[in-house]
């Protein structure tokens, strides 16, 4: 057999304990950076087949850094594995949680992190048995779902040597291609700190700390009307006081900025925290930022891109069951017409120009889905743009959950944990494997995706966008 023979015929053998894992994970579902089950379980599977294994990377007790093998090229496959607050669900079509205001999987981590191990373990067996030259790598990044994990992975320089690395995602449609970009981000919060009183008796012996922060929501929707069109700031207040009869002396907000580009995101955010000044001396009080985190956005390579939808394409699409068939329609029925619809409109435009409706399918993806262009810029943000930033990237999405299915619902922690997501992952677990034999074989190829990266970077060296001292945090 041929390197790539044998990485498939570890994954069929292999396929059955990868769904026990994903499933397990499902079952135990851990929000970010408490994800000890998950973190631990992955990481005794790669010791167990002989890589070494450097946990607790970042200031992060879950994450981690598998190796095997030595010397150049160094390859890299990004895993995931924490799950999201208050989705608990049963692998059911009607809504009913395990247990009530538990988290559950409504991204499917829980596969994602479960297929980049398989295709880690592919790899190395394929390594092995040719004697094939270089190291392959499993990172165990938690808290992607709060943008901490890779931040801080990155900050501690465990990618900078890495030639290439590897992420998927589950999603609706099959595709590789040239990836599209994501949002870079901030987020941090604004405390602000007043004076006590009685609001009735004696308001005028008090400072509001609350006027603070709606003060400064007030400057921040001004400002709205004079960024660019598509910078997104997003705010909830995590404390406004505690009674109406108290002048509240401490209140807190916490804000999101998202832009296509880093650089945008740093521009509006400090003038966000010129108006978190200015509503401190309107209000008389004083404030502090905590900075959580920041990540910059996807920098996609088309080298690593069509050397991933190649190998999707010769693969092709998952072969789902009727059961599966069955249970996607009963989920999709959950759903109402309008969101199936703005679901449609959404995956047609990551899909890029010449995708048709029909292409998409009814319920599942049962197409690998080739776009004539690069997607669009997703809405969303990742830390796989901190990544990308550092080493050329490459990123593929495969079907594991049906039409319809909001990101982050009930109806997605439903699918991760039954045949459709595990078909999926599946998929997904071949193509990483076969694509970072290729890139570990394929010494022009790699050139080629580094040629790519230098461009587009334009020789530019990362910087990480936390300040100094700042810590992980959820």
């Amino acid at each position: 057999m041929n390197a790539d023979e044998m990485a498939l015929a570890c994954l069929d053998t292999h396929e059955a304990r990868l769904v026990e894992i994903a499933k397990a994970i499902w079952d135990r579902p851990e929000v970010a950076l408490q994800e000890s089950y998950a973190s631990r379980l992955l990481a005794d599977e790669l010791r167990q087949a002989g890589f070494t294994v450097d946990v607790g990377v970042g200031q992060m007790p879950t994450a981690f850094v598998a190796s095997w093998g030595t010397g150049k090229p160094v390859i890299g496959i990004l895993g995931e594995y924490d799950a999201l607050p208050g989705l608990s669900q049963a692998a059911s079509a009607v809504r009913e949680p395990v247990k009530e205001g538990a988290p559950g999987h409504g991204c499917g981590h829980n596969l994602l992190g479960a297929a980049s191990l398989g295709a880690a373990l592919a790899a190395k067996e394929a390594m092995e048995r040719k004697s094939l030259p270089g190291t392959i790598r499993l990172y165990g990044c938690p808290a992607e779902e709060t943008l901490v994990g890779k931040v801080f992975m990155a900050r501690a320089g465990v990618f900078d040597d890495l030639d290439a690395a590897l992420a998927w995602h589950p999603g609706y449609t099959n595709s590789a291609g040239d990836a599209g970009s994501t949002l870079a981000m901030n987020s941090f919060k604004v405390s602000f700190h007043g004076v006590a009183a009685h609001a009735a008796a004696a308001p005028h012996m008090g400072k509001s700390a609350l006027d603070g922060v709606m003060l400064m929501d007030v400057g921040v929707n001004y400002l709205r009307e004079h960024v660019e069109e598509d910078v997104r700031m997003h705010c909830v207040i995590t404390d406004g006081g505690r009674a109406p009869n108290i002048v509240p002396s401490d209140a807190q907000a916490w804000y999101y900025v998202r832009a296509p580009r880093r650089e945008q995101v740093g521009r509006v955010y400090e003038r966000m925290l010129d108006i978190a000044k200015g509503a401190a001396l309107m209000s008389g009080t004083t404030y502090d930022v905590d900075f959580l985190t920041g990540c910059y956005e996807v920098l996609p390579n088309s080298v690593i891109g069509r050397l991933m939808q190649a190998r999707m394409d010769a693969l092709g699409a998952p072969e789902f069951t009727d059961e599966d068939m069955a249970f996607a329609t009963l989920l999709q029925g959950t759903v109402s017409h309008e969101v199936l619809e703005m679901s449609v409109a959404q995956e047609l435009r990551m899909a890029g120009r010449g995708v048709t409706r029909a292409d998409l399918g009814e319920t599942l993806c049962e197409k690998i889905i080739v776009p004539l262009e690069t997607p669009f810029v997703s809405p969303g943000s990742t830390e796989v743009g901190d990544v990308s930033q550092i080493a050329p990237t490459g990123s593929l999405t495969t079907c594991c959950q049906p039409l319809g299915a909001p990101p982050h619902s009930w109806q997605v922690v439903a699918a991760s944990g039954s045949g459709i997501g595990f078909r999926g992952m599946t998929l997904a677990a071949k193509a990483l494997a076969l694509t970072a034999l290729d890139l570990l074989t394929q010494p022009a190829t790699l050139k080629a995706a580094r040629d790519e990266f230098e461009q587009s970077t334009g020789g530019k060296r990362y910087v990480t966008p936390l300040p100094e001292g700042a810590s992980p945090a959820a």
